[in-house]
């Protein structure tokens, strides 16, 4: 039996129910156990009495008593900041992993994990990924990337040819990702094409795309497609957007191109003050690797979906989307 702990509500965590903190934190605790626990008084939050539907908020104090180790098994559920900065490589990975064979990882980035090493970043998932190398010496390879604030599907190569055939899938463009998105406003088309020409250039803040023309120095083509899933009061809008082509923030820059850019978008988003922010929505970027399809190493299709990150489903829960309007992708 632990002692009494005192937990700290983290910025992920805002607006969730008290008894699905506890899912998270505490996934052995039942919700009848949970129940006499608040009933008795010996859960609070910031020291006061609460009820299993009570929302917490980033900053609140959860006091938790001496619990059975069985309630405090592994960690399961959604990776919040304080486990990106505390929990180790190894752990965090295997609740990242959505899919495990010979060949092939598939992982839930977390938004706010890099994928790769730069300037003042600490942790990577290219670098946790030693923690996985195999008894031969092999670590795990990378194959496509992602933003550090985009989250979802990333896919490892656990062998050198594994990558190879999946370096090339990506290549040849013989993958399918879908990703969803919440943007701005809602597009005067149902569903569309984009196609333009995007730059890389050097800002204050890090490097930034922006549309080209073609035959400018250093453009590249992208292609993007969108398709409207749903609104709300006709001030946003859910999009499922597939890159056909894989530029840096081709879909962000996309988005902010036809005028509706990804809600909490740090490099993208511009403030308008003609138009209110949505109450209760974090600003952080709204955009999920939700689903993909790319050839299997030994032969046939690998399909895998990515749950949505807590910050994305508080804003589904808050606008009343329903997720199954996003079709099934299998």
């Amino acid at each position: 039996m632990a002692g009494i702990e005192h937990i700290t509500v983290d910025a992920d965590e805002a607006g969730m129910r008290l008894d699905r903190w506890f899912k998270i934190h505490y996934p052995g605790l039942g919700f009848g156990p949970l129940q006499k626990l608040l009933r008795s008084g010996q859960v609070r939050v910031d020291g006061g009495r609460v009820k299993t539907d009570a929302r917490v908020q980033p900053g609140q104090v959860v006091r938790v008593p001496p619990l059975d180790v069985d309630a405090k098994a592994a960690k399961t559920g959604p990776i919040g900041i304080k486990d990106l900065k505390h929990s180790d490589d190894a752990e965090l990975l295997s609740r990242m992993l959505l899919h495990e064979d010979d060949k092939v990882f598939v992982l839930n980035k977390p938004a706010g994990l890099a994928v790769q090493g730069g300037s003042g970043l600490t942790r990577h998932i290219d670098k946790m990924l030693e923690a996985w190398t195999s008894k031969k010496g092999e670590k795990p390879r990378l194959v496509h990337r992602l933003d550090r604030d985009t989250s979802g599907v990333l896919v490892v190569a656990r062998t050198r040819g594994a990558a190879q055939k999946l370096t090339a899938a990506f290549r040849e463009r013989d993958t399918k990702k879908t990703y969803w998105a919440l943007v701005k406003g809602v597009p005067r088309k149902q569903d569309d094409k984009i196609s333009t020409w995007l730059v890389k250039e050097q800002t204050e803040d890090g490097d930034r795309m922006r549309i080209a023309k073609h035959g400018d120095d250093g453009a590249d083509h992208a292609i993007s497609y969108y398709r409207v899933l749903e609104t709300a009061a006709q001030s946003l809008a859910w999009l499922e957007m597939e890159p056909y082509t894989g530029r840096t923030h081709q879909l962000r820059v996309h988005a902010l191109h036809i005028g509706h850019p990804i809600i909490g978008d740090p490099k993208y988003f511009i403030d308008d003050p003609n138009w209110d922010f949505p109450g209760g929505v974090q600003k952080r970027l709204h955009l999920h690797a939700r689903h993909i399809d790319i050839p299997h190493p030994s032969g046939g299709r690998l399909r895998v979906t990515a749950p949505l990150p807590p910050h994305m489903v508080q804003t589904w829960n808050l606008l009343g989307l329903d997720m199954e309007n996003g079709g099934d992708f299998e």
